[in-house]
């Protein structure tokens, strides 16, 4: 019994694991630095291109001729509605936007007005109103007080009694308000009597010799700005009348 507890005792522990070698463990990995991410960069926007010029013109829609008939063409004109033509095309507002207008004028002249409207467009001059005169019921009145641009109107001259050159669309009013007719100390209309100071430079006025002027030059219309016995300064015609 001795001899087994002896037996025991000297009997060798069990193995235990060898402490873990330290040079065995890897190092700690460098982790790189978090790298600066630049700003977002505002890509400036793609330029706008200016809006472009439209211009067209062709026969009076018979939509259109329903309108005029009564109002600013009747029976007995001088010209017949398949002699005229519609004209639409862009231009610059006072207010500085880009808008679509239209006249009536004598289908034989309406290439020519297109193009005075494309340099006129081009030169930035600014309009008030474009409209067909039937628009404003053929009231010449009302049309000048309005500033509305516009062409053929089948009725008599300012003071007389024969037909004026609008009844044949030979004509156009540019900006009446702001270019009105003067006569002595008459003007017309009365709304744009400050106006007869021709010196004010306001945009919409014509000037002698200026971009309006010079565009209706180039198609052989003159302007009543240039008559002596009054100043029709609204006023371009193919006559000359």
């Amino acid at each position: 019994m001795l001899f087994l507890l002896l037996a025991c005792l000297s009997a060798a522990p069990p193995a235990v694991d060898a402490a873990p070698n330290l040079s065995d463990v890897p190092a700690v990995v460098d982790v790189p630095a978090v790298v600066d991410v630049p700003a977002v960069v505002d890509v400036p926007a793609a330029p706008v291109p200016p809006p472009a010029f439209v211009g067209a013109h062709g026969p009076i829609p018979e939509a259109m001729r329903a309108l005029m008939r009564g109002v600013t063409w009747r029976e007995g004109c001088p010209v017949s509605l398949d002699d005229l033509a519609l004209v639409t095309v862009s231009v610059h507002t006072l207010g500085g936007a880009v808008q679509t207008g239209q006249v009536v004028v004598a289908a034989a002249h309406a290439d020519g007005v297109v193009g005075v409207f494309r340099q006129l467009f081009d030169a930035d001059f600014a309009f008030t109103k474009v409209a067909p005169a039937h628009v404003y019921g053929g009231d010449d009145n009302a049309l000048m007080a309005g500033d509305v641009t516009s062409a053929f109107n089948c009725r008599k001259k300012t003071g007389g009694s024969s037909y004026s050159e609008h009844s044949y669309g030979h004509a156009i009013d540019i900006n009446p308000l702001r270019n009105p007719y003067v006569k002595g100390t008459r003007v017309l209309p009365p709304e744009g009597a400050r106006f007869a100071d021709r010196t004010l430079g306001e945009p919409g006025m014509i000037v002698a010799d200026g971009v309006v002027e010079q565009a209706f030059r180039d198609i052989g219309w003159r302007w009543g700005g240039r008559w002596r016995s009054l100043k029709d300064y609204q006023h371009f015609s193919a006559t000359g009348r």
